[in-house]
């Protein structure tokens, strides 16, 4: 059956006309006759459970079983059976034989919702299924065939997933042979009053009301506004404005007051180089990576002073003042020695006595210090190999450090 875009809206209740929304209905519409894998992506609340829906009811399956399946919402010690069936007694509670829904769907449609919440073990399962048709009841030896169209959705970034290991790689690839992105509504923005009304009509029949009518300001306020729940918190706005407002006329002033405020956070957000967000770091993690860039430049610090003693550039005052602070820096960093004897021959200001109490104290705190931020950047870097999967050179760029910097740990650290 080949329906328009316009036919296929008016069928499944989507309403608008954005050339993004109307892509991803095209790309349904065409992959819809074969038995292509499709991934659904798209933020919470965009009308995602739609689209499996339009491809079953389009293809030569629609006469079979359709089953749309929550994937978070099912228990990871559970979720096995549901999917795949189980044998009796194969697990305490198991007092009968069950199918799973891939064995009851045999010659339909299964729709995955949520499936960057499958547990890595059912992905290799899924996996199973979609490459090979074949899977295995929990607690049972025999390999079952299953003919079953798979269409998934999610709301998780899953590539973001697969790099930080929570999703599998080769599932991914198998998922998205066509991707169908839905655009969140903020980037809908021609269809947003006209959501607004149709919702706004259908509550005023549902609760036998007149309808809301939106002032030029209010119509205005519903287009900037980011709608980070999307079209499910558009359609909630309406409800409860229909609901409690006993003014019909609805003005700006009235809709802010049921507009959630934008949540604040003051504390500083840590960029790599690209300008993005650093991802997989938590919060004790970015704060040594912030002490190693101090120790760096506290490394630098050393080297610029040194070098202006080597030239000249400090007069004799400073040094006699300082004297003590310079000969530790000749001391404690790796720099060239060659100043340390400049520094041991400047004159001190404070008593032998005072000095040896102070070399006493300030050499221990500053190795104790050292040694702690060593081991934990030798922490840090087997993090960040072991994250990107031993390669050094995404391993350096997660860091915020050279490929050069990041060889020499590893052989000074033996990791």
């Amino acid at each position: 059956m080949n329906m328009d875009i316009q036919s296929i809206k008016q069928r499944f209740g989507i309403i608008g006309h954005s050339p993004r929304l109307d892509r991803a209905i095209d790309v349904a519409r065409q992959v819809a006759p074969t038995d292509i894998t499709v991934l659904i992506s798209g933020e919470s609340g965009t009308g995602k459970e739609a689209f499996p829906k339009i491809i079953h009811h389009l293809s030569a399956r629609k006469h079979g079983p359709y089953i749309a399946v929550n994937c978070g919402a099912i228990p990871e010690g559970t979720i096995d059976s549901e999917l795949f069936g189980h044998e009796k007694g194969s697990f305490t509670g198991a007092h009968d034989a069950r199918k799973g829904y891939f064995e009851v769907v045999n010659g339909g449609t299964i729709f995955l919702d949520e499936v960057a919440e499958l547990p890595t073990l059912t992905q290799v399962r899924l996996l199973r299924i979609l490459e090979t048709g074949e899977f295995i009841k929990v607690g049972s030896s025999k390999v079952l065939k299953t003919d079953v169209r798979v269409v998934a959705a999610t709301n998780v970034d899953l590539q973001e997933a697969v790099s930080t290991g929570k999703f599998r790689e080769d599932l991914y690839y198998r998922l998205s042979t066509v991707p169908i992105h839905m655009p969140p509504l903020r980037e809908r923005k021609e269809d947003i009053i006209m959501l607004f009304k149709k919702f706004s009509a259908d509550f005023a029949e549902k609760y036998r009301m007149p309808p809301l009518h939106l002032t030029h300001d209010a119509e205005q306020l519903l287009i900037n506004h980011r709608w980070s729940g999307n079209v499910r918190q558009l359609k909630n706005l309406a409800e409860q404005l229909s609901v409690i407002e006993k003014d019909r006329y609805m003005t700006a002033d009235i809709i802010n007051e049921y507009l959630p405020r934008e949540p604040h956070n003051p504390l500083p957000v840590l960029f790599n180089e690209g300008g993005r967000e650093t991802a997989g770091l938590n919060e004790r993690e970015i704060l040594y990576k912030l002490l190693f860039e101090m120790r760096r430049d506290i490394t630098d610090m050393k080297k610029v002073i040194v070098q202006m003693m080597e030239d000249g550039q400090v007069s004799r005052g400073f040094q006699e003042e300082h004297a003590h602070l310079i000969e530790k820096i000749a001391k404690d960093s790796d720099l060239p020695r060659v100043y340390q004897d400049n520094a041991a021959s400047i004159p001190h200001d404070r008593d032998e006595e005072d000095m040896v109490e102070s070399y006493e104290e300030t050499p221990h705190e500053y190795i104790e210090e050292s040694l702690s931020i060593q081991e934990k950047e030798k922490d840090l870097i087997e993090k960040a190999l072991h994250k990107h999967k031993g390669r050094r050179k995404k391993a350096a760029k997660e860091l915020g450090i050279s490929e050069r910097t990041l060889y020499r740990k590893i052989k000074e650290y033996n990791i």
